[in-house]
């Protein structure tokens, strides 16, 4: 039976009190028993964690008090076992590491879009202006080819500070499109939209809690493959399953 509850979440907030709070989240996760990892920088909050529905809804109830948490809105999934060894609550630098400085999400994200207009102009084959729609992968290599939309541009990153470099090389193939950034959960596509905002690309759209997202509000369809996770899941399938990896990786890093 799949009663363990994974969740995944991020807030770009500002946290000046990162460091004071790390202890206060590790007390809270390690109370409750829960396993996971949750990151905390000047810019948010990303976290996943993974437990008894009861622990994991009360962490996040806890969080929500806090006046900068209260409209936190995590994406769930369910297993049959915890996919983490662990609790690591953290510090850094950037709760996703881009090396742009300005790029600063907390005063204010580009716009986004639904998940279920995304597939709508996909599958009417332009957007409402009736302009063609591109997708944009903002994902590591590895990650694409687990699965990605349909036709997707993939720059084949390795990491993402490659992305704002790769973006100045090839902005100019999106002239008079709608180009619509996505990753995993959402967090490096928020980063990315306004960056492609900031080089004066126009129609820009983040998805809106990215992959896992869409699956969960779609059907699923123009998403081609599984969805690589950083747990122990390893990839997720459109029905939010686990799914075997086409390319397995021993080592992997928690990002959205």
């Amino acid at each position: 039976m799949a009663d363990i509850l994974n969740i995944s979440c991020y807030k770009f907030t500002p946290l000046p009190d990162a460091a004071q709070l790390r202890e206060t989240l590790q007390e809270r996760a390690h109370a409750l028993d829960l396993k996971g990892t949750v990151l905390l920088a000047e810019e948010g909050i990303n976290f996943f964690l993974a437990g008894p529905a009861e622990a994991v809804r009360g962490f996040v109830a806890q969080l929500k008090q806090d006046p900068r948490f209260a409209d936190l809105n995590p994406k769930e999934s369910w297993s049959t076992q915890v996919p983490f060894r662990k609790m690591l609550v953290k510090v850094k630098r950037e709760i996703i590491r881009m090396d742009s400085p300005t790029i600063r999400p907390t005063e204010g994200r580009a716009p986004s879009v639904a998940p279920a207009t995304l597939r709508r102009w996909l599958e009417q084959g332009h957007d409402d202006e009736g302009r063609e729609v591109v997708t944009l992968d903002t994902r590591n290599d590895y990650e694409v080819d687990e699965g990605a939309f349909a036709g997707t541009i993939d720059w084949r990153l390795t990491k993402f500070t490659e992305f704002p470099p790769a973006l100045r090389a090839h902005k100019a193939e999106f002239a008079g499109k709608t180009v619509v950034s996505y990753c995993t959960g959402g967090i490096r596509c928020e980063k990315a939209a306004i960056l492609m905002q900031d080089e004066g690309i126009e129609n820009v759209y983040q998805l809106e809690g990215g992959i896992l997202k869409y699956f969960e509000e779609t059907d699923g369809k123009f998403y081609n493959g599984g969805c690589f996770v950083f747990d122990e899941r390893d990839s997720l399938g459109t029905d939010l399953e686990r799914t075997p990896l086409v390319h397995p990786r021993p080592i992997k890093k928690h990002l959205l």
